[in-house]
């Protein structure tokens, strides 16, 4: 083994940057958390190629000396703490004084600077870590920081990065964060010379949560907010009846900062137990005031965990504050055990009736009327003839009983004959032309060599789906349905970047979708077999983006295929219904063409055949 020994300094700095700088999301939260740090009222985020050429982060606060321009890329430069107590009540986003130096050492970093009271700017040039030029220029108070090709020297990083949609994607991501915390600053965002956000000073953070993420969001959110010793909540929680399959939306502060918290995501879904299905998560924005003293915000080199001094108790009160304001907004079934004001009903006696008398309505009518009386021809009813089966197969089944059932018109004995009246016995249509029963739109049943085969008819469109999904992937080949109204879904911008991301795969799988704005997707066609319902594309949508958020994490072939059964999946469960028996038989034929028509690709069975032999077993 060989001998210890101290890494260089350029070398240390690279590592503590990989805790820092994951990616461009990352440089675009530091900066603009100093940037609010700083008392900025407004900060623009200019972004080309994703990050990848350049982050800029301009705003208006209140600037550095020169002095501070050059030091506040050494590490551990930091002006919000200066003893250990100082760690235990930190209000500010920055406070270690690491993020300036971690991206200077895998970027180009240019720093302009100005305070109110100096008559001109300091100009910072830092490449790699190493001091390049100080200089003094012409800018407005504030900071200007641009940086250039990130992870110009650290090429295996730069590599790792996904596409420009997905990176752009988690850019938009920390944006919305930071801006949702701060609706009394205005924030910009552009990406190579686009405008994606342009949010002026918001009255409150709703508004400025419906300038973020659209008034469809905001108007299916109530209010929320509670007091007590230990934590004050206030923020938004969602609906029931809105929440979605989607993870989205879904946001905890504690003040004034963003953080992830699984626990206290169990808290909040536990709160909405019986009030929404399985699978689906609801919408909320929580924001949480507690006393700095009884949270750590520095067990994370992104500051995005913390630990609580007590969770367990935070955990009980955010589970009652959602409780409580689900019940007052009618959401859940209450009590009110409070009648007073309240209408009393009255209690009758029994011998109510003997001082209140009750009489029944009087009905008038014609005692004259005939009905069968009418001034035109009366109509004519043909009574089916019998054959001569019919007959014989009455007098088989009543023999010396006919006189028991009475009689009845047209036929002897009153008996129906079978070929007349089973029909009644069942709800299902037979559909004799293709030889197929339809059960409730759930089964196919047609009769083959060996008996009566039964399909599955949800399974077997996930089988016939899944197989062109997966031609289409490695063929190129699809079937699109166009719809005769295009439907225009708000998915916000962030998911829009997402549909963006994947535009080329879900042209292959048969989907036509275009953006609409920045927020918005038209879809005009769908996959052959998929629903074109506005309502039913609209819960598609949602469904794919868990599927898009979902993948690129495995061996080509292994996503192919995996890709294919989930979008097979959403597609069976949003198609068309089968309700005559032209579909019936298509189906059918579909299904025996593909490779494994008996079972689904997760392994479910699709058709099962009763043989002769056990039908007749049942008699």
């Amino acid at each position: 083994m060989a001998a210890l020994k101290i890494l260089p300094g350029h070398i240390a700095n690279m590592i503590a940057a990989g805790e820092v700088v994951q990616r461009p999301a990352s440089v675009v939260k530091e900066l603009m958390e100093n940037a609010v740090d700083a008392g900025a009222t407004s900060i623009n985020v200019v972004v080309t190629d994703a990050g990848r050429t350049l982050i800029q982060v301009i705003d208006n606060g209140c600037g550095m000396s020169p002095d501070d321009a050059l030091l506040c890329f050494e590490r551990h430069a930091t002006s919000k703490i200066a003893t250990a107590e100082d760690l235990e009540s930190i209000l500010t986003y920055g406070f270690r004084g690491e993020a300036l130096p971690s991206i200077a050492a895998v970027a180009e970093v240019t720093l302009k600077t100005r305070r109110a009271r100096d008559e001109v700017a300091t100009q910072v040039r830092i490449s790699a870590y190493n001091h390049i030029e100080t200089s003094q220029v012409a800018a407005p108070v504030g900071s200007n920081f641009a940086v250039r090709n990130l992870f110009y020297n650290t090429p295996a990083r730069r590599k790792f990065l996904k596409s420009d949609n997905v990176e752009l994607k988690h850019i938009v991501e920390e944006f919305t964060r930071i801006a949702l915390t701060r609706p009394d600053i205005a924030f910009t965002l552009s990406h190579n010379q686009r405008d994606l956000y342009v949010l002026k000073p918001a009255k409150s953070l709703k508004f400025r949560a419906q300038d973020l993420l659209g008034p469809n969001v905001v108007g299916e959110l109530v209010d929320i907010e509670a007091q007590t010793s230990l934590v004050r909540i206030t923020g938004f929680v969602g609906r029931p009846d809105t929440a979605k399959k989607t993870l989205g939306n879904q946001f905890f502060f504690v003040n004034g900062r963003y953080f992830r918290s699984p626990y206290l995501h169990k808290a909040v879904m536990k709160a909405y137990e019986g009030f929404i299905p399985e699978g689906v998560t609801p919408s909320y924005f929580l924001y949480l005031d507690i006393d700095p003293h009884t949270v750590d915000v520095n067990i994370h080199p992104t500051k995005t965990e913390i630990k609580f001094e007590d969770d367990s108790l935070v955990f009980q009160v955010l589970y009652a504050c959602i409780k409580e304001t689900l019940g007052k907004n009618a959401f859940g079934e209450s009590i009110d055990f409070n009648t007073e004001g309240a209408v009393q009903m009255p209690v009758l006696g029994r011998n109510f009736e003997e001082y209140h008398p009750v009489s029944s309505p009087s009905v008038d009518f014609d005692p004259d009327y005939n009905p069968f009386e009418s001034s035109g021809p009366a109509p004519a009813f043909n009574f089916p003839t019998q054959t001569e089966a019919d007959r014989q197969a009455e007098k088989n089944s009543t023999g010396s009983r006919g006189s028991a059932y009475g009689s009845g018109p047209g036929y002897a004995g009153g008996i129906i004959p079978p070929s007349q009246n089973y029909g009644k016995l069942f709800e299902e249509t037979v559909l004799p032309s293709t030889r197929v029963l339809l059960i409730q739109e759930k089964y196919i049943l047609t009769p083959v060599k060996s008996g009566v085969m039964a399909i599955h008819i949800r399974r077997a469109q996930e089988r016939i789906l899944y197989d062109r999904f997966l031609r289409a992937m490695t063929d190129d080949r699809h079937v699109t349905q166009t719809a005769l109204f295009p439907v225009q879904v708000q998915v916000g911008v962030e998911n829009r970047l997402l549909f963006d991301a994947h535009e080329e795969m879900l042209q292959r799988l048969g989907f036509d979708i275009a953006p609409f704005g920045n927020d918005t997707i038209i879809v005009s066609g769908v996959p052959d077999g998929y629903s074109c319902e506005a309502g039913k594309v609209e819960t598609m949508v949602y469904d794919m983006l868990l599927i898009l958020s979902d993948g690129g994490k495995s061996l080509k072939e292994m996503m192919d295929s995996a890709t294919a059964l989930k979008f097979a999946k959403l597609g069976s469960s949003t198609a068309k219904g089968v309700t005559n028996a032209q579909e019936a038989q298509a189906l059918i034929d579909t299904l025996l063409g593909c490779e494994n028509a008996e079972f689904t690709p997760s392994g479910q069975r699709i058709l099962s055949i009763l043989t002769l032999d056990e039908l007749e077993k049942r008699f």
